[in-house]
């Protein structure tokens, strides 16, 4: 898709811009192919390093609490898991075994 035509010297080529990325193509318009491609300029992250030594450090605090949690509800998942196994070994206890269940096809 052409979003862009931009005068060149060459009438045989237009220059395009990505809808995606915003990078710059030139497309020659005898073949339809791009015959070159300039990258889009990405904006920094942070503004200097000690930004980004902080955000690590905060990232890092987070990361940690995360696993923290996820520690955490893994224990009570165990204790979860065997509350239910006991209530269902509780219930096959109180059942009576009745043997094979009737099928409709065996009454036939």
């Amino acid at each position: 898709m052409i979003r862009k035509m931009a005068k060149t010297k060459n009438p045989a080529t237009i220059e395009v811009t990505c809808p995606c990325c915003n990078a710059l193509l030139k497309v020659d318009t005898g073949t339809a192919e791009v015959i070159a491609h300039t990258a889009a300029v990405k904006p920094r992250m942070f503004a200097d390093m000690e930004d980004a030594a902080r955000a690590m450090k905060e990232q890092d605090s987070r990361r940690e609490s995360i696993f923290r949690q996820s520690v955490e509800a893994q224990k009570h998942a165990s204790e979860l898991l065997e509350k239910k196994f006991q209530e269902a070994v509780k219930k096959a206890k109180e059942t009576p075994d009745t043997g094979k269940p009737i099928r409709d096809f065996d009454l036939d």
